[in-house]
């Protein structure tokens, strides 16, 4: 069930109108903060502003994670026909795996064709300090852990924690069980339907403070970062945006392949969509807004937009893929490490999980990247040199992840004749 909502206005903006120009003052606001504030007074200005963007995402980790477990069982519970979940879900799952390991050699293929680390002089002990501890110490995870973190041990402290990859496991779990129980768990779906509802509204209310949210976070980052260290790493951030327009094409061609659509009104009518994970570089926080849109305006069903869509915020990551791939690249070229043709099916494999795993973690593609490059024995520490251009990508990145999920779930429910096809190719 998609949060029902109208259409809210402020000065005769929309919603994507509002975001964008909440991004577009941010930006003059940190240039204003940069150019005319004294130097030592910068930092302690932008924080400020940053509140105010911490503020509106603390109000979304709030509701997002109750809001993934009652959404997840109440997709599931509305396909009380076994086969019709295990075929919907094998779909979903499928898909995502394969555009995010697609996605990995992507980036890879990238880093190979652009060589961004090539005559790159990295002095380690001078980036060591920035690392951050979590990137420290994920060398120590290994593929079996990771599997193994998948399983909640304590379902509430997964809550609190917004494990989201445990809460999907534990939805899915309760989900089946519901279902099995048939009627004798009418009462429990409704209860949960109820929940759903209520956190939707939650959200859909939260989203309201996004363009604020956004002002305030685009006048930090300006400020205190601004723009000079992407010259520094230019050709790693061009190669990375290149990849990631590529893999939007790529989407575009997944529609025409597998749903046979157009995807012109896929790319027109998602585009608000597109902006709010632009700007907000949060799946999660854009979970609420893409769910509507997909129902609304591309015809897609309630059942796929209740378990597919919310599935993929937590598992599907092709931004984040696309841009580890490139990234283990890089730092090979700059270290001189020569990869050997066994090494590469290693960093595919770690690449994808580590894209699966960063999911709903701020920044978690800098921790999982400990992870892969460990794995191809790659030094960890050069991580601290893309810190700054981390924050910038981060918000293609999730562009790219939000696009996916909703290709994939509109591919999934046109394969199963619930889409409202006249709908998608409406002029709304």
């Amino acid at each position: 069930m998609a949060a029902e909502t109208s259409d809210f206005r402020i000065l005769g903006l929309n919603q994507w109108q509002q975001v964008l120009l909440g991004m577009i003052l941010g930006i003059i606001a940190g240039i204003l903060i940069k150019t005319q504030a004294a130097p030592e007074n910068i930092a302690v200005i932008a924080e400020r502003f940053r509140t105010i963007g911490s503020i509106f995402f603390n109000l979304i980790k709030m509701v997002i994670a109750p809001l993934i477990f009652f959404a997840l069982i109440s997709g599931i519970t509305s396909m009380s026909d076994p086969n019709t979940f295990k075929r919907i879900g094998v779909k979903a799952v499928s898909a995502y795996f394969m555009t995010a390991m697609f996605a990995v050699v992507l980036g890879i293929a990238f880093g190979l064709i652009f060589q961004p680390g090539v005559g790159m002089d990295i002095d380690v002990s001078s980036l060591a300090s920035a690392l951050p501890d979590a990137a420290k110490n994920s060398h120590e995870m290994h593929i079996g852990e990771f599997l193994m973190s998948l399983i909640p041990t304590n379902f509430f402290k997964a809550l609190s924690e917004d494990q989201y990859l445990q809460i999907v496991v534990f939805s899915i779990f309760t989900g089946l069980i519901m279902n099995s129980l048939g009627d004798n768990a009418k009462g429990a779906r409704d209860v949960i339907n109820s929940f759903a509802k209520v956190f939707f509204k939650m959200i859909e209310l939260i989203v309201r403070l996004a363009p604020l949210a956004i002002f305030g976070f685009m006048a930090w980052m300006v400020a205190v970062q601004g723009v000079d260290v992407i010259q520094k790493l230019a050709i790693l951030f061009v190669c990375v945006l290149a990849a990631c327009f590529t893999q939007y094409i790529i989407f575009g061609v997944l529609i025409i392949l597998f749903a046979r659509l157009s995807p012109m009104p896929f790319f027109k009518k998602m585009a608000s969509t597109q902006i709010m994970a632009f700007s907000t570089s949060s799946s999660k926080a854009t979970l609420s807004t893409a769910m509507r849109e997909i129902q609304e305006r591309c015809g897609v069903s309630e059942k796929s937009a209740n378990f597919v869509l919310p599935l993929g915020a937590c598992i599907n990551m092709d931004g984040t893929a696309i841009y580890l791939g490139i990234c283990a690249m890089f730092f090979a070229q700059a270290f001189g490490v020569e990869l050997s043709w066994t090494a590469y099916p290693i960093l595919i494999l770690t690449c994808t999980l580590g894209s699966i795993g960063a999911a709903g973690i701020p920044s978690g593609s800098i921790i999982f990247m400990g992870m892969v490059l460990h794995s191809i024995g790659v030094p960890i520490e050069g991580i601290g040199l893309i810190l700054g251009i981390d924050r910038l990508l981060d918000m293609v990145r999730t562009t790219i992840n939000i696009t996916g999920d909703c290709a994939i779930t509109m591919i999934v429910d046109k394969s199963e004749n619930l889409m409202d096809v006249e709908k998608y190719y409406s002029k709304d």
